[in-house]
């Protein structure tokens, strides 16, 4: 690893995080978080100054041994999450606790170990988050009330580090073209059109946009919606 900016994006094995991962791979060093070992080292050697970073995110003792050799960090994208949709009447407690524990627990637990790393950059949190976290609709109780768990602890978050130069940003993506947008739309039992719908590099660039903006600037939130 060089001494350019450090990144750590989580999910970076497909979809939105390995496009954000891609769109950092300029000019940042990265840590490439997920579960799927050979993908993740597949996805660093395709990069030029990244490497595997796998960590099961919801074990806290895992996650504590894997941040505790990264003294500063720059950059920290939350882009793992977990979907699942259906009616409430089918939503059962262990649903509700799995979406919970990786859409909201995990990231307050990752962003809590590497805070110092963070304060010591004066560094940057990116949190993907949904539309489903603005206007909730039916179908998506367990996964949109995640989401707008996320999105207040990235509010709550950005107020209380804002002395500390930290910069948080919220984005919402619409429906995305990625595995698990396939998985939803059979679930919802609809047609899959990826003409529909964001490429993962569009959200990517916003990503990257948030991050590159000027050091007076600090995007909060960006919205990002299919044509």
């Amino acid at each position: 690893m060089t001494a350019r900016p450090l990144a750590l994006v989580t999910g970076a094995s497909r979809g939105i995080g390995a496009a954000i991962a891609r769109a950092l791979a300029p000019d940042h060093s990265l840590l490439l978080g997920g579960r799927d070992v050979d993908t993740l080292h597949a996805a660093a050697d395709r990069l030029p100054d990244a490497r595997a970073w796998p960590v099961e995110l919801t074990d806290p003792t895992a996650l504590a041994a894997a941040t505790s050799g990264i003294p500063a960090l720059d950059v920290l994208v939350h882009s793992a999450g977990t979907a699942e949709v259906g009616p409430l009447t089918e939503a059962t407690a262990e649903r509700w606790r799995a979406t919970f524990e990786l859409n909201v627990v995990a990231v307050a637990e990752l962003t809590r170990l590497l805070l110092p790393a963070l304060r010591q950059a004066r560094g940057h949190v990116v949190l993907i988050n949904s539309g489903q976290g603005r206007a909730a609709s039916p179908g998506w109780g367990p996964y949109a009330a995640s989401k707008f768990a996320l999105r207040a602890y990235a509010d709550v978050l950005r107020g209380e580090e804002q002395t500390s130069g930290l910069r948080v940003t919220t984005v919402y993506p619409g429906r995305t073209d990625t595995d698990m947008q396939k998985a939803v739309r059979r679930d919802e039992g609809g047609d899959y059109r990826p003409e529909d719908y964001l490429t993962p590099d569009s959200v990517a660039k916003a990503v990257r946009a948030a991050v590159t903006a000027d050091p007076d600037a600090h995007l909060t939130e960006v919205i990002i919606r299919p044509r």
